[in-house]
């Protein structure tokens, strides 16, 4: 029988992108219940292994991938593929990079 998932986004309050300075971006998952955030930590789905091909980067450039419980939050920093303002560069804010997050799956208990 197949496991069932829910996806991030239904149980996510916010998941959201932005600049940690021109060379990093930050990104946010943040929670509205405990149990939904409990959920996501417990199932080890999102690790630096799975950040790092969501956003095509080596596991080094994962700088930070750990939850943070007096938020009820997912806090994760990548250096940028491109510096911000760098030719090539699409989104000088980082404020639209967080979109391969939402693709996340959460297995749920049986």
């Amino acid at each position: 029988m197949p496991v069932r998932t829910a996806k991030i986004l239904d149980l996510a309050q916010v998941i959201r992108s932005k600049n940690a300075g021109p060379f990093e971006l930050t990104f946010d998952i943040m929670f509205e219940e405990r149990l939904n955030y409990e959920l996501v930590k417990q199932s080890g789905v999102i690790t630096r292994e799975l950040i790092a091909r969501l956003y095509n980067v080596s596991n080094n450039a994962v700088l930070v991938c750990r939850a943070y419980d007096p938020a009820l939050a997912i806090k994760i920093t990548i250096r940028r593929p491109i510096s911000s303002g760098d030719l090539g560069e699409s989104d000088v804010y980082g404020c639209q990079q967080h979109v391969p997050l939402t693709t996340i799956e959460i297995p749920l208990a049986k």
